[in-house]
């Protein structure tokens, strides 16, 4: 066997997106006989593989034709929480958080029932080939810890933060502002930074949150270096009129969060299915990322993301799976959910492969503000990596071996590929998760 000191070679039909596909041409890179050279975590080459392996013969080669490389897929929206509410259909967004998400939510408070819930949840982020996601903590520091601790474990990049909510919810899910800041502080201090975690000031929404929380939020943010944010914007017309009462002052829903300077590179927030042309245009110029959820959406009725609007005013769209108001951990399912319900939405996108592969990796580190680290295989950057090899006799496999361009490849990767398709992830150059075979453990 080969010395670390010379890299694994893994040889494989490879894709990746380096740059945006919605604003330059030929933003896919693919080989049909890909060679990904990665030393001590790091991409050292991304290219044709006989070309690598001439210039590094004493590289270990890892055969692995018969599937695809791809970059570690990253979900922008989820909620740690609500994995066992998932597939509670039929409600709006109000009714399905009183009725289904807040009661499961609020069982957070017992440590146990949230650590074994953080186990299943980050199992399911890398069996479903997703190696970064920007995760809604919990209400309850202590379960928001337990995510944390599972996450560092698993060897994923997580980046989370304690849920902030002091009113319109469930009595036991709200908090003080100060007892807020306290445990916030704490966890950061506990989490920020700290091998491949990062944490993520969390007001729920500003439908549950006082302007006296929103402040403790913006007092964080000013307090601690590199801290990400995330909440929700512009999901529901109930929502957003409810908004505009509790926030008479405010213009608009974006309004609310701007007043405490709660936005700009590293902010997400999901979904803003109504935005207003003004909201738009605030959002681009801050540099505030929208988490496109389309399966939520969808599931709930909250309406028809408005895709092309975003793209042309320069808003920064990734995808996230809403785990528990979407259907699943799968950004596949995500991405071809984006890609359907634009051909039918007013003034819809035609998305290519190119575009729900960029949606799916490199536009979610552009979100967190980790495109210098990870979302693509360019030199230097982090060995985040995905093998998908469907299994024998499956549509996906039948599919594979009748393309003939890596457009039409990754087309039915995403039109067929789910968790069984996904046979090995590393994150650094490190497997963190193998199909039927438990890692670390």
């Amino acid at each position: 066997m080969s010395p670390p000191e010379w890299g694994e070679l893994l040889r494989a039909p490879l894709f990746h997106t380096p740059r945006n596909p919605f604003v330059h041409d030929r933003a896919l890179e693919s080989h049909w006989d890909g060679g990904l050279l990665m030393r001590d975590g790091r991409v050292v080459a991304c290219g044709d593989f006989e070309t690598i392996r001439a210039a590094n013969p004493k590289a270990a080669t890892i055969d692995l034709r018969g599937g695809f490389l791809m970059p570690g897929l990253i979900d922008t929206h989820i909620h740690f929480p609500q994995l066992r509410v998932l597939g509670n259909l039929g409600r709006s967004l109000l009714d399905w958080l009183e009725d289904c998400a807040l009661p499961e939510e609020a069982r957070m408070a017992d440590e146990s029932h949230a650590r074994k819930v953080a186990h299943g949840f980050v199992h399911a982020l890398a069996s479903h080939g997703t190696t970064t996601a920007l995760v809604f903590g919990a209400h309850f520091a202590a379960a928001t810890a337990a995510l944390f601790e599972a996450g560092r474990a698993s060897g994923l990049r997580i980046a989370s933060g304690l849920v902030m909510s002091d009113r319109r919810l469930r009595p036991e899910l709200h908090q003080s502002p100060d007892s807020a800041y306290h445990d916030s502080s704490e966890l950061i201090r506990c989490f920020h930074r700290r091998g491949r975690l990062l944490y993520a000031v969390t007001p729920r929404f500003a439908l549950s949150t006082s302007e006296a929380m929103l402040e403790v939020c913006q007092t964080l943010r000013s307090e601690h270096e590199g801290l990400r944010f995330q909440t929700h914007l512009n999901e529901n017309p109930r929502e957003i009129a409810e908004v505009a009462k509790l926030f008479p002052w405010a213009s608009d829903y974006l309004a609310v969060y701007e007043r405490f300077g709660l936005g700009g590179r590293g902010a997400v927030m999901a979904h803003n299915v109504h935005p207003t042309a003004s909201e738009l245009e605030r959002l681009a110029a801050e540099g505030t990322t929208v988490a496109h959820c389309p399966c939520s959406n969808a599931a709930l009725g909250s309406g028809l993301f408005g895709l092309k609007r975003h793209v042309r005013a320069g808003v920064r769209v990734a995808l996230g799976t809403d785990v528990g108001g979407g259907t699943g951990f799968g950004l596949f399912k995500e991405a071809l959910q984006a890609y359907l319900l634009q051909r039918i939405a007013p003034e819809g996108a035609l998305l290519d492969a190119a575009q729900m592969l960029y949606l799916a990796t490199r536009a979610g580190a552009e979100a967190l503000g980790l495109e210098e680290e990870i979302g693509d295989f360019e030199p230097g950057k982090a060995a985040d990596v995905v093998y998908i090899r469907p299994p024998v006799e499956t549509p996906l496999a039948a599919v594979l071996e009748r393309t003939e361009t890596p457009e039409q490849a990754l087309s039915a990767i995403f039109t067929l590929a789910g968790a069984e398709s996904v046979q090995e992830v590393r994150v650094e150059g490190s497997i963190v998760y193998r199909l039927n075979q438990a890692i670390g453990q």
